[in-house]
């Protein structure tokens, strides 16, 4: 049995309802043990057991709520990983009518107030991904894998766009992008370790910047 994308096990009782709201409190409970541990152990070093002893539940209790702990990280995630999606679907969008520096500019900056949204509202979420995305794509991480393979792709396409219209330099496409992906990863990590960068709101336009003057072709 599959659990929906990004939800966890469904069980009768109207929406609202005490017993919906009981399911809600005890899954958000898991959720932020789980959380906790993935984040100090990592995802695969972590059990359903640990999880609830941590949440301070049966460990039989966990399977009422999802199907396994793939499920759970996907939970974790949906929010972080709807977020995301939705912007690099219209920044990509965007791109293939942008014709000049100022109309990249908008676009891209979509994206960063995601990001911005992303580490004011989600900063543990973003710390699991940042923290996992580049681990072998198994076990129960695979939905975070998967986020930074959507990550990737879409900059890999959004780079071939700005080249198709003369604004990036036509540096090789994958080499262009995933430098570019692997920058903003880096500052949300300093965010996150709370480094010394500044006015934390201007970064993501200041790394659009960066990005658009250092690629722009002349």
């Amino acid at each position: 049995m599959s659990t929906p994308k990004g939800q966890a096990l469904k069980r009768p009782g109207p929406v609202g309802g005490v017993r919906d709201l009981n399911r809600q409190k005890k899954a958000q409970s898991i959720r932020d043990a789980a959380l906790l541990l993935f984040l100090e152990r990592g995802i695969e070093a972590v059990s359903v057991d640990d999880i609830m002893k941590s949440a301070r539940m049966a460990k039989g209790s966990f399977y009422r709520y999802y199907a396994d702990q793939t499920a759970l990280v996907d939970d974790i995630m949906s929010a972080t990983t709807e977020l995301m999606t939705r912007a690099l679907e219209a920044c990509s969008r965007e791109l293939e009518t942008a014709s000049t520096r100022e109309a990249m500019f908008k676009a891209y900056a979509r994206i960063g107030d995601v990001l911005a949204t992303l580490l004011m509202e989600y900063p543990g979420p973003v710390r699991l991904f940042l923290q996992e995305s580049r681990a072998p794509a198994q076990g129960a991480r695979r939905p975070i894998i998967e986020l930074s393979r959507t990550v990737s792709k879409y900059a890999i396409e959004m780079t071939k766009t700005a080249q198709k219209h003369g604004i990036l330099k036509p540096i090789p496409v994958a080499v262009s992008a995933l430098t570019v992906v692997g920058a903003a990863e880096r500052l949300l990590l300093a965010v996150l370790h709370d480094e010394d960068i500044g006015n934390v709101l201007e970064v993501p336009a200041a790394l659009t910047t960066l990005i658009l003057d250092g690629l722009r072709a002349v």
